[in-house]
């Protein structure tokens, strides 16, 4: 017999109730051992083998890459990187180094060049592999950081994984946009109930496979004010966020700066976000993207999702890789 309609009402208005409870950030300080927990709770290890060096990219399948790429309406394209930096600054303490070694002055008939970039940081756009971060000495699928890196880079959870690049279904989060400012000031947090909200306004619900970006404003910022040190004082995902992504089974996180929020909001942990999306859940980073351009783009046809390219250079024993990833509507 169904129940009484006070009885349902009860049972609904509770289970929204738990729902909300779960998804809103806990109150008060976080900690080193609320992380710890998050860990295991939120871990994918073993998932799709003991073996895998692939995450949550084995969510990116023939499927969503057919869907992502119906997407294409117009066939405008935008890049989401920054471009590479040769000026020094407070967001960029290792400016690209180009020196022309073939020019004008030579008789060589080829214009060429050696750049130097050492992407992992504030300045580039890059993509962080599963080799990158370590906790407790493992990192992704338990691998013991001893066993994996040493002086001639990774042996395992490399950049070469993703030799065949990303194709799929990007979705844009734009924050700035939903709470009616240009930019997020230094020290916001971003939360699950932001990302409801912002799914609500923007008609999009994250899926299985998603790559999905989320903008604070970072660049707007930094054109109006001038750099500053992310590293800390930056706007990012609150932690929560981490269980918010698990439970949509996103395959890939991009931001426009390093995701995390500075000062962190977690006694004893800088780097909640990383930890817990790199190691506990095999999830790939871009960070440092330059979601301005993109974000004009959406807007300009009120439609935040798009198919989104990008690859990888094939560096073997590589943590990472500069990357350009590209929207087209």
């Amino acid at each position: 017999m169904p129940p009484s309609r006070p009885t349902f009402v009860l049972a609904f208005v509770v289970a929204s109730t738990l729902a909300l409870r779960a998804q809103a950030p806990p109150a008060g300080p976080l900690d080193a051992a609320t992380i710890d927990r998050w860990m295991t709770e939120l871990s994918n290890w073993n998932r799709w083998g003991k073996d895998d060096e692939r995450g949550t990219v084995n969510l990116m399948t023939d499927a969503t890459r057919k869907a992502a790429a119906a997407l294409v309406r117009d066939g405008v394209s935008v890049s989401l990187s920054r471009d590479a930096d040769p000026i020094k600054s407070a967001d960029n303490g290792n400016p690209l180094g180009f020196a022309m070694i073939a020019t004008a002055q030579d008789p060589d008939p080829f214009a060429m060049e050696t750049l130097t970039i050492s992407f992992h940081g504030s300045a580039y756009t890059h993509m962080d592999a599963l080799s990158h971060m370590y906790y407790k000495g493992q990192g992704y699928n338990g691998r013991a950081k001893a066993g994996v890196i040493s002086a001639t880079g990774a042996s395992a959870n490399t950049v070469e994984a993703f030799k065949g690049g990303f194709v799929g279904r990007g979705v844009l989060m734009d924050i700035p946009r939903l709470k009616g400012v240009p930019y997020l000031e230094p020290g916001t947090p971003i939360t699950p109930a932001d990302l409801d909200a912002w799914e609500k306004q923007a008609g999009v619900t994250v899926g299985s496979g998603d790559i999905v970006f989320f903008r604070t404003g970072r660049w707007s910022r930094r054109a109006k004010v001038g750099a500053w040190d992310i590293g800390t004082q930056m706007a990012g995902l609150h932690p929560s966020v981490a269980r918010w992504l698990k439970s949509r089974d996103v395959a890939i996180v991009g931001w426009d700066g390093h995701g995390e929020v500075m000062p962190s909001v977690v006694a004893g942990v800088d780097f909640p976000m990383h930890q817990l999306l790199l190691i506990a859940m095999g999830t790939p980073l871009f960070d440092n993207c330059d979601l301005e351009a993109v974000a004009d783009a959406a807007a300009q046809r009120k439609r935040w999702t798009f198919l989104l390219t990008a690859s990888p250079l094939a560096v073997p024993h590589g943590t990472g890789s500069p990357l350009n990833p590209i929207a087209t509507f």
